[in-house]
């Protein structure tokens, strides 16, 4: 999944937002630069392993929140497989 980087950025973007905290105010929290944070919004850097638990900690959500894939995204319905017509849910 090429995209993470991207699905990462939105989602500290949105979350940020919800909090009504700029990117100089998260940094400050995460203990990251801001122009890192900046970065990483903007999907030119990959975040490390370090930095989604400092990230996360600072927009106090799980790791696992910043990487959530949007409903509409393929690998979704991938992972659903195809469908069994007939089968009676057996």
């Amino acid at each position: 999944m090429e995209d993470l980087p991207d699905i990462l950025a939105a989602n500290i973007r949105r979350l940020r937002r919800e909090r009504a905290i700029t990117q100089e105010e998260l940094a400050h929290i995460s203990g990251i630069d801001r122009s890192y944070v900046g970065q990483i919004e903007r999907a030119e850097h990959k975040a490390s392993v370090v930095t989604l638990g400092r990230l996360a900690r600072a927009l106090k959500v799980l790791p696992g929140d910043l990487l959530a894939l949007p409903s509409d995204h393929p690998f979704l319905s991938e992972l659903a497989g195809p469908t069994r017509d007939g089968d009676g849910g057996a």
